[in-house]
């Protein structure tokens, strides 16, 4: 990595470094730092072969600091399932019922795996919603969704199964192993590979944690919202992300409670920073910390493949999933297409470039408006893309 002093801005100081090359990443996050009204608590990291090219925070952390990741935990959860599609130990083309006999309940039992994990099966959530200490626990929750009809015939659609997705994955993977989700990611991902991104934040650890800020919109932000066009008449999103239960749920305060940082439920629940989630997706694509690759390309080709795209059934936009990751190409149209990984809803993003060997982190502590990955993700992954592939 290139040596770089501080850097004042306006607002904040952007400390860490970037290597040779990818200055230009360095100047939009300083430019983004200085243009934020409120500090966000920023981190961006990227590897390219394994190797740190960019290692950038400012704000109210450092670059070892550690905070709720949300849904950018659901790649470590089906990376865990990749590995054991690679293992032969799941087949993605049985019947999850084959598996786990209760979830053929309501219908759902010629549900595939590969259906489940690319967003098709319609079980988004339960009805009446789960109280917090409920969604901590991803068994308590798998128990409910068993039983719970679908929201669509499932495979007709697709829909962001967006606090459910790692406790149906979890209670599958459970069904065959034995084990949950967080300690296969544990054994085989994180402690081999030295990564700050938790499954379960260990007590020692817990001196790193910064708790997520609830996002503060600005009136010309907050009319811009409210002048956005309506989901549907049948609106699924109060179910999926569990705001229709009572009392009301506050993502926010359930991801920084104990509870959840215990147990970090899989589609939501994970700590880390940005070198800890960039670090994920190299270890995936190639030798990383003295270790070799985590997935075959045959792998890494069909999990990033797109299985699901066009309408989702519950956020009433356009996405596109693999198995269990978003197809980032489609979001991020400067990435290459085959680009895989997930975004966290207060403004993380993680990804892996199979072609360049390029892994991106970001986290930011204070959630960003309107929700989902930040929109400096757009200029900060263009810019980092870029220096990766120049030449």
């Amino acid at each position: 990595m290139a040596s770089e002093t501080a850097l004042e801005t306006s607002t904040a100081t952007v400390h860490g470094t970037v290597a040779e090359g990818f200055e230009e990443v360095r100047a939009e996050f300083a430019a983004f730092v200085a243009a934020e009204p409120t500090d966000p608590g920023a981190q961006l990291a990227a590897y390219q072969h394994g190797r740190l090219v960019v290692d950038l925070w400012a704000g109210d952390v450092t670059g070892d600091s550690l905070t709720g990741v949300f849904s950018v935990t659901k790649g470590a959860a089906h990376l865990v399932v990749a590995l054991l599609v690679q293992d032969g130990a799941l087949e993605l083309d049985r019947r999850v019922a084959d598996y786990w006999p209760e979830f053929a309940a309501h219908g759902k039992g010629a549900v595939t795996l590969r259906e489940l994990i690319s967003h098709r099966s319609g079980v988004i959530g339960a009805d009446g919603g789960f109280s917090y200490e409920e969604l901590a626990d991803d068994r308590v929750v798998a128990e409910r969704l068993a039983g719970q009809a679908p929201f669509w015939r499932p495979g007709a659609g697709h829909g962001y199964h967006a606090l459910a997705i790692g406790a149906l994955t979890g209670e599958v993977v459970r069904r065959v192993t034995g084990r949950s989700i967080q300690e296969i990611y544990e054994e085989r991902v994180r402690a081999p590979y030295g990564l700050d991104l938790f499954l379960g934040l260990p007590e020692a650890e817990r001196h790193r944690y910064r708790d997520v800020l609830p996002m503060l919109p600005t009136a010309g932000q907050l009319a811009a919202l409210a002048e956005r066009p309506q989901v549907g008449r049948y609106n699924r999103l109060p179910i999926a992300f569990n705001t229709s239960a009572d009392p009301s749920f506050d993502l926010v305060r359930f991801v920084n409670s104990p509870a959840s940082l215990a147990k970090s439920p899989t589609s939501v629940g994970g700590a880390g920073n940005a070198r800890g989630i960039a670090g994920m997706y190299a270890a995936t694509l190639g030798g990383f910390n003295g270790h070799g690759p985590l997935l075959t390309p045959d792998t890494v080709g069909e999990f990033a493949r797109i299985h699901s795209a066009g309408n989702d059934l519950v956020v009433g936009n356009p996405n596109a999933f693999g198995l269990g990751f978003e197809a980032l190409g489609v979001a991020y149209p400067a990435l290459a297409a085959d680009t895989f990984g997930h975004s966290g809803a207060a403004g993380a993003l993680a990804f892996g470039d199979p072609r360049s060997g390029l892994a991106y982190g970001y986290t930011r502590r204070r959630f960003a408006f309107p929700g989902g990955a930040a929109p400096e993700n757009e200029q900060f992954s263009r810019a980092v893309y870029q220096a990766a592939t120049a030449g």
